[in-house]
């Protein structure tokens, strides 16, 4: 996120339901480090838009984006990326909003193998190895305070 000086013309978009929790997390930190504090910060639901779900099956979570990403640099936010199916979805969600300049992507957990879509993320926490019958659990709000990345076999 270093290219966005003062992130005037920024928007950040953490990706319901598990990638706001990490983007609560990167806008709180932003806060203190911005002078005015001012971050324009949205929540996007995808439910809706992926093309490998069964909608009656699905509930799904609120989409809050007060503000307009008509020329905006977008910043998508999502724990982990593996197939590259949500975040194309998030791609088509997002023109209900408007038409970014830029679309820029932060994972925490890169999974690396098995994209399905010419998807990167210009932000990586971590890139790891995976076989597709492993699953990444992201944890970072649990009650108890404690933050754990888990990859489960045989799923």
């Amino acid at each position: 996120m270093e290219h966005h000086i003062q992130l005037e013309n920024t928007v950040i978009i953490g990706l319901q339901p598990r990638g706001v929790f990490l983007s609560d997390k990167i806008v709180e930190e932003l806060k203190t480090m911005i002078l005015d504090g001012k971050v324009y910060y949205g929540k996007l639901d995808i439910t809706f838009y992926r093309d490998d779900i069964n909608k009656a099956l699905h509930k799904a979570n609120k989409t809050d984006i007060p503000f307009s990403i008509e020329n905006k640099n977008v910043i998508l936010i999502d724990d982990v990326l593996w197939t590259g199916r949500t975040i194309r979805a998030a791609f088509d969600a997002l023109l209900d909003f408007g038409r970014p300049k830029k679309v820029e992507l932060c994972v925490l957990i890169d999974r690396r193998f098995s994209r399905e879509y010419p998807i990167h993320a210009d932000y990586i926490g971590k890139t790891i190895d995976t076989f597709p019958n492993q699953k990444v659990m992201v944890y970072l709000h649990k009650p108890e305070g404690t933050k754990s990345v888990e990859l489960i076999d045989g799923i």
